[in-house]
């Protein structure tokens, strides 16, 4: 009997590696696991996980546990019975006896360089401190978070303007690659998985609504940061006339010299208004009122007819 692998994902990001593992060698997926499907929309209507939704056009089997922590749980790796687990962005955590099953231990694709950025939120705490790189990290899961030895990692560039969403699809890519490069060579025995250094560990929890309340005394470059890694969720935001504006994107307004006191809005150029910060001016080019469409900054300040010395206010 050939590789039998497990698949365990639920999100948009972990399509890309069961397509690519399915081309690599769809024989060898014995099964794929991905969380329940929820009620979505204002319909409420039942949706599948973009991971389930992939597996089934390939013909492949799903299983859907409440949790895997569970009689279910092990019935189901009984019958799969795998040599491997793969695990991008399943949802939930995986108990010891589940680890310890297969063969080739279980391997979780991570997109950070661990030790760094352990957790849930890698790609927005990487925006949020201004990194100008992040990675991928192939590892060897145990019990704790994100702390297994590491099999091998990739870095690529973050781009200056990149949000969250963007960077989250070009990691998913860059992941699927990475990760079928690399089994083989794990598998052959050509890859030992180093221990992490967890005295260098940092971390990045799910982020929370009110993490994304703009504070117009920071500069203009936190704010960006800000703004990028709130993108798409939980969005950053100021008050406008009482009212919350929800920012989308930014960038910074180069070459600017202190014009007004921060928060004030002083001037516009082709797409964005201009908003000085604690340092440096911002610029806000992509905005929402509550309720609204999304419109560039400068068609906003044109249809609220915003004069130079408005105020915007903290989130």
């Amino acid at each position: 009997m050939g590789l039998r692998i497990l698949f365990m994902g639920t999100p948009e990001f972990a399509v890309p590696s069961l397509e690519q593992l399915a081309g690599w060698n769809k024989d060898a997926i014995a099964g794929v696991v991905s969380q329940p499907d929820k009620p979505q929309g204002r319909g409420r209507h039942m949706r599948e996980t973009p991971v389930k939704r992939t597996a089934l056009k390939h013909g492949l089997l799903v299983f859907q546990p409440a949790k895997i922590k569970s009689e279910e749980g092990e019935r189901l790796l009984a019958r799969l019975a795998p040599d491997l687990v793969i695990v991008v962005a399943y949802g939930q955590i995986l108990p010891k006896w589940f680890l310890d099953f297969p063969q080739f231990g279980a391997i979780n694709v991570h997109a950070s360089l661990l030790p760094f950025y352990r957790g849930a939120a890698p790609l927005q705490h990487a925006l949020l401190n201004g990194e100008k790189t992040t990675g991928i990290t192939l590892m060897l899961m145990d019990e704790g978070m994100d702390t297994g030895p590491v099999i091998n990692q990739m870095e690529f560039l973050i781009y200056e303007n990149e949000t969250a969403g963007e960077l989250a699809a070009r990691a998913s890519a860059l992941s699927a690659d990475f990760l079928v490069r690399e089994l083989p060579r794990y598998l052959r025995g050509d890859r030992k998985a180093v221990p992490q250094d967890s005295n260098r560990a940092t971390y990045a929890p799910l982020l929370k609504k009110e993490e994304g309340r703009m504070q117009f005394e920071h500069s203009n470059i936190r704010l960006h940061n800000l703004v990028r890694a709130m993108n798409p969720w939980p969005t950053a935001f100021c008050t406008c006339q009482d009212q919350r504006l929800f920012v989308h994107r930014t960038y910074l307004q180069v070459d600017s010299q202190p014009s007004g006191v921060p928060g004030e809005f002083v001037g516009m150029n082709q797409d964005a208004m201009l908003v000085q910060c604690g340092t440096g001016l911002l610029a806000l080019s992509q905005v929402q009122a509550a309720g609204k469409k999304i419109v560039s900054g400068r068609d906003f300040a044109n249809g609220l007819r915003l004069v130079l010395g408005f105020r915007f206010s903290n989130g």
